[in-house]
């Protein structure tokens, strides 16, 4: 017999729909070891102290989040394999997802794969993350390690300038480095930076290294056009220059827009296949918060039981 309903990813997101799927009496089965880089349970899991989750008012350490959501998920019979999908086959129904362990049925699929921040792959990164270097200004900026320091972000669309304006809340002063001599950033964030006091944008710059031994400290900054090198002390160090979907299993299969994300009907989280839902990070390019994809996985689990329901699935 086919599962009812399937959920591939382990954040905020898959989890909810876990929660909400099991306690509709949907009996899910959760893939929990979906994720670039091998860590179950999403971005958060890479994230030491997190303010901005309700619930929690004196923060809480992501890893820490994460484990309560499993066992939420747990606690209402959810099946979880850690385990990485390899292939997922919707030409056919019922649909199949297969890991290396084993291969399910199931007529309905919640994806919650999430996305993955773009990085610089410096020399000093895999030391300095979550000591001072960041993917989400909104998420972080207002930490006490940022606060009244100098700060650096990276890139030149609109994500920076926004991530660039929003630290000025709490830096003494932001550097936006970006690789050309003008911003892709819209006409008007463009004008909000170059004309606010606390931004300073260095053109035709890159950063080649980040320095400190426990924390940020400074950023080894490259001038493109004399290939002059100097360090910049700074606080933090912020990337700004995008994120990459993790839809690749399903090319060709699902709708996804120009960037790769899975695109969604209007209103719900119902994607161009009949009986497969999307939620978190995958569909949303915009928000990109534990809270949102969350919100997101309920409404996917919501969704999805609706649509079980009008199709005759048997619990």
């Amino acid at each position: 017999m086919p599962e009812h309903v399937v959920i591939i990813g382990s954040g905020p997101a898959g989890h909810t729909a876990a929660v909400y799927t099991a306690r509709a009496s949907l009996q899910p089965v959760l893939f929990e070891g979906f994720s670039v880089g091998g860590i179950p349970g999403g971005q958060l899991m890479t994230t030491t102290e997190v303010e901005n989750y309700p619930g929690f008012p004196e923060g809480i350490q992501g890893p820490e989040l994460m484990e309560a959501f499993r066992k939420q998920s747990a606690r209402f019979g959810t099946r979880l394999f850690t385990e990485d999908v390899a292939t997922v086959d919707l030409s056919r129904r019922p649909f199949s997802v297969a890991s290396a362990q084993r291969q399910l049925t199931t007529r309905a699929l919640i994806i919650a794969t999430g996305a993955t921040a773009k990085r610089l792959d410096l020399p000093g990164e895999p030391r300095l993350w979550n000591k001072g270097i960041s993917a989400c200004a909104v998420c972080d900026g207002a930490l006490p390690v940022f606060r009244g320091k100098a700060l650096v972000v990276v890139g030149g669309g609109d994500s920076a300038a926004e991530e660039s304006t929003y630290l000025t809340k709490f830096a003494s002063k932001v550097y936006l480095v970006h690789r050309r001599d003008t911003l892709r950033a819209s006409k008007i964030m463009q004008e909000r930076v170059l004309k606010h006091p606390k931004i300073e944008v260095l053109w035709n710059s890159v950063v080649t290294d980040v320095l400190g031994d426990d924390v940020v400290a400074a950023v080894r900054l490259k001038q493109l056009t004399t290939n002059g090198e100097r360090e910049l002390p700074c606080g933090g160090l912020f990337y700004a220059i995008g994120f990459t979907p993790n839809t690749a299993l399903f090319a060709g299969q699902v709708a996804m827009d120009k960037d790769g994300y899975l695109v969604t009907t209007p209103g719900s989280t119902s994607t161009s296949v009949p009986g497969v839902f999307a939620c978190g990070d995958v569909q949303d390019k915009k928000y990109r918060q534990a809270i949102t994809a969350a919100g997101s996985g309920c409404m996917a689990a919501m969704d999805c039981e609706r649509w079980l329901a009008e199709h005759g699935a048997e619990r």
